[in-house]
């Protein structure tokens, strides 16, 4: 088990955080089972763990870690963060957003980091709403499409 590769860089998606008339603000992340399968991967299903604690009204997740797994002994290395809610499914988003952050401090996802914002081009959808639109193509642009057209723009 070699530690060091649950920093590899691993496939990651890019939403939209924010959006105004000025543009749509995108950042790059990844999803828990992402996470999941790195750790499975990197130390083995058996060899990691995870629990959930609620701290003063915030959700706290730690990811501990079988660093010794002798067939006799075991010593689990523990690190923790804690979440914010999300716009959708606010609960459930909290534990998410918890455990990838607990899985930071292993050091899974923190490449994502060094990715800068994309700012992709809006146009108000007649609601008053601002949404990623394409010149190009003359259409919003939603889901894996942003993802696609910040790709191209990351490279």
């Amino acid at each position: 088990m070699k530690l060091e590769d649950l920093k590899k860089e691993i496939p990651f998606k890019w939403r939209v955080q924010s959006a105004n008339q000025y543009g749509a603000s995108c950042v790059a992340y990844i999803d828990s089972r992402q996470v999941q399968d790195l750790l499975d991967e990197v130390v083995g299903a058996e060899n990691w763990q995870c629990k959930f604690e609620e701290h003063k009204n915030n959700m706290f997740c730690s990811i501990g870690i079988n660093c010794d797994f002798h067939e006799q002994s075991a010593v689990w290395v523990w690190k923790s963060d804690c979440g914010t809610e999300s716009q959708v499914e606010k609960q459930k988003g909290e534990a998410s957003d918890a455990f990838k952050r607990a899985a930071v401090m292993w050091g899974i996802g923190r490449f994502l980091y060094s990715k800068k914002i994309i700012k992709l081009p809006v146009k108000d959808n007649g609601k008053g709403k601002f949404l990623p639109y394409s010149e190009k193509t003359g259409r919003f642009v939603y889901g894996d499409n942003i993802s696609t057209w910040c790709n191209a723009l990351d490279k």
